[in-house]
């Protein structure tokens, strides 16, 4: 049976070469980082080194990248650091952001004096800057702003310039999950005015189960992870040598192949649209993951004139791989939150779906998934 995968913003195919490069490392360099033997600083010297060249992608120093297992390990080191450490008394977020950010607020808010402050959202999930900026200068003690950079469902690139000069206008902090954006964008951090940004290899073509932070080397972060002193003192435990060797090689690619990707996935997300829209005349976009120069290429929420509650099923029998929000979610059968937030509940009746494409997505495949809908409907 043929095989179609569109859920690349869950998790994306590991590059040849980076594979290479991680099973050479896993052959070659399994020392122990921590070991002050050879076997051991050749270990040290190959984290270092990727340290260096993704902080130079960055336009950081090598000391404001700290390694973690992923973008969830990533926010959380942010986020608890903000409230526990930094004295954050009040957080701004949306309630369409990743659970990964969203649990760890909830939490804080929980067991810590802290206000959390839900900023307005429209229907297309976008932020009121003038209400996001006269909320923010109302606000007591120290503030940190969480929002992501590219949001996971609808696929919204945030302004994040124009938060960013908000943020610093009244001294708060800015943390972004970037996990969407990292490996699809050229990102100048120096430029955006990001305090912590959060990335994670897995979502462009690197291994699952590590990813880094770049942290303003103004800010003093403290260990959530207790028990070793790795990262600088900021995350206990022996590094994933093999995976860190392997994103860098990823980022590397990425990047360096950033416009020719880009100008394919551009072309598959425009051919999806339009074929899908000639399938079905009433189709909609959720979010603004139809609109090129708002969205990112790499991700479309698709609301069906369709009230099939088994369609994402269907696809699955059928070969095609996506999904309907999240895909830390997905599995438990609820609708989307990043939905409920942004549709009523007419809306919600129908069928949404999130397809998303890397540089493996092809118009043959976007062929092979309208055919599938010509069949059935």
């Amino acid at each position: 049976m043929k095989s179609v995968y569109f859920d690349n913003a869950a998790t994306t195919k590991m590059l040849p070469e980076v594979i290479k490069v991680m099973s050479k490392a896993m052959e070659e360099n399994f020392g122990n980082p921590s070991s002050t033997h050879q076997t051991g600083r050749k270990a040290r010297v190959a984290i270092e080194t990727a340290r260096k060249k993704i902080a130079k992608r960055f336009n950081i120093s090598a000391p404001e990248v700290v390694f973690t297992s992923g973008g969830t390990e990533g926010n959380n080191l942010v986020l608890r650091n903000a409230v526990e450490n930094l004295g954050v008394k009040t957080i701004f977020t949306t309630k369409i952001e990743h659970h990964a950010v969203l649990d760890v607020v909830m939490f804080l808010q929980e067991n810590f004096d802290l206000s959390v402050v839900f900023l307005e959202l429209n229907s297309f999930g976008e932020i009121d800057l003038t209400d996001f900026e006269e909320k923010l200068s109302k606000a007591d003690g120290v503030s940190l702003v969480s929002l992501m950079y590219v949001n996971n469902e609808i696929g919204n690139i945030l302004p994040i310039k124009e938060v960013s000069s908000i943020c610093e206008k009244y001294d708060a902090f800015f943390h972004t999950d970037a996990v969407q954006a990292v490996g699809h964008f050229n990102i100048d951090i120096k430029d955006l005015g990001v305090d912590f940004l959060v990335a994670s290899a897995h979502k462009f073509h690197g291994p699952k189960g590590v990813g880094f932070v770049c942290v303003n080397k103004a800010v003093l972060l403290r260990a959530m992870i207790l028990g070793g002193g790795q990262e600088r003192g900021v995350r206990s435990g022996t590094e994933n040598t093999y995976g860190i060797i392997a994103m860098e090689k990823a980022l590397d690619i990425s990047l360096d192949n950033l416009d020719q990707d880009n100008d394919h996935i551009w072309k598959v997300k425009k051919y999806f649209k339009e074929k899908l829209t000639e399938c079905f005349s009433d189709i909609v976009f959720n979010g603004l993951s139809g609109i090129d120069e708002k969205s990112t290429n790499t991700i479309i929420s698709v609301r069906f004139p369709l009230k099939e509650k088994n369609l994402l099923f269907n696809l699955d029998l059928s070969g095609i791989a996506a999904s309907s929000g999240s895909a830390c979610q997905s599995g438990a059968n609820k609708v989307s939150h990043v939905l409920k937030e942004i549709l009523n509940l007419d809306e919600l009746e129908y069928s949404s779906i999130r397809f998303s494409f890397s540089k493996f997505s092809t118009l043959e495949e976007v062929d092979f998934l309208i055919d599938f809908f010509k069949k059935r409907f």
